[in-house]
C-alpha cells in the first residue's frame, strides 16, 4: 500500500514536505522515498503519518531512499532530535539507507552514529538494501 503524504493544508511559510512511503505488512518493511528537499520538518511529517497508519508497526524494518534529495538541511541538533524524539522505529529494527551522493551518505551516517544500537547500513542501490534486510 502506497501512501502519498498530503501536505495541501501546510501553510505557505512552511514548504510542503515531500515523501512517499509504502508499507509491506507481509514482509514487515516500510519503504520511504524523500523528494528534493529534506530537513527536520519533512522527516517529522513522514514519521507522524507513518505512526498514524494502522498497517505500521515499530518493529518493521525500513528502507530509506535518499537518492532524489538535492537540498539537505539537517544539522547535528536536528539529527539528535530525530533520533531522540521523532524516529518511530524500535531499536531492534533493521534500517537500510540508499544514498548516492556525499551529502546523502553524510545524512545517513549521522543517523547511523546516533543509533549505534540499531542495525543500520548504507547502500548505493535498492537491490542491495532489500537483500540485506532479508538476511537474518
Amino acid at each position: 500500500m502506497f501512501g502519498r503524504i498530503d501536505s495541501s493544508n501546510v501553510a505557505a511559510t512552511n514548504p510542503a514536505p515531500e515523501a512517499e512511503y509504502a508499507i509491506d505488512a507481509a514482509r514487515c518493511v516500510v519503504y520511504v522515498r524523500f523528494g528534493c528537499r529534506l530537513g527536520l520538518s519533512e522527516i517529522e511529517f513522514y514519521a507522524r503519518a507513518l505512526a498514524a497508519n494502522p498497517l505500521f508497526s515499530p518493529s518493521f524494518s525500513e528502507i530509506v531512499d535518499l537518492t532524489a534529495v538535492k537540498d539537505l538541511q539537517l544539522d547535528a541538533e536536528a539529527a539528535v532530535n530525530l533520533a531522540d524524539q521523532v524516529d518511530p522505529f524500535d531499536l531492534a529494527s533493521k534500517r537500510a539507507f540508499i544514498a548516492t551522493s556525499a551529502p546523502q551518505v553524510h545524512a545517513a551516517r549521522m543517523h547511523q552514529i546516533l543509533w549505534s544500537e540499531k542495525s543500520i547500513k548504507i547502500f548505493d542501490c535498492e537491490a542491495a538494501a532489500r537483500e540485506w534486510l532479508q538476511t537474518p
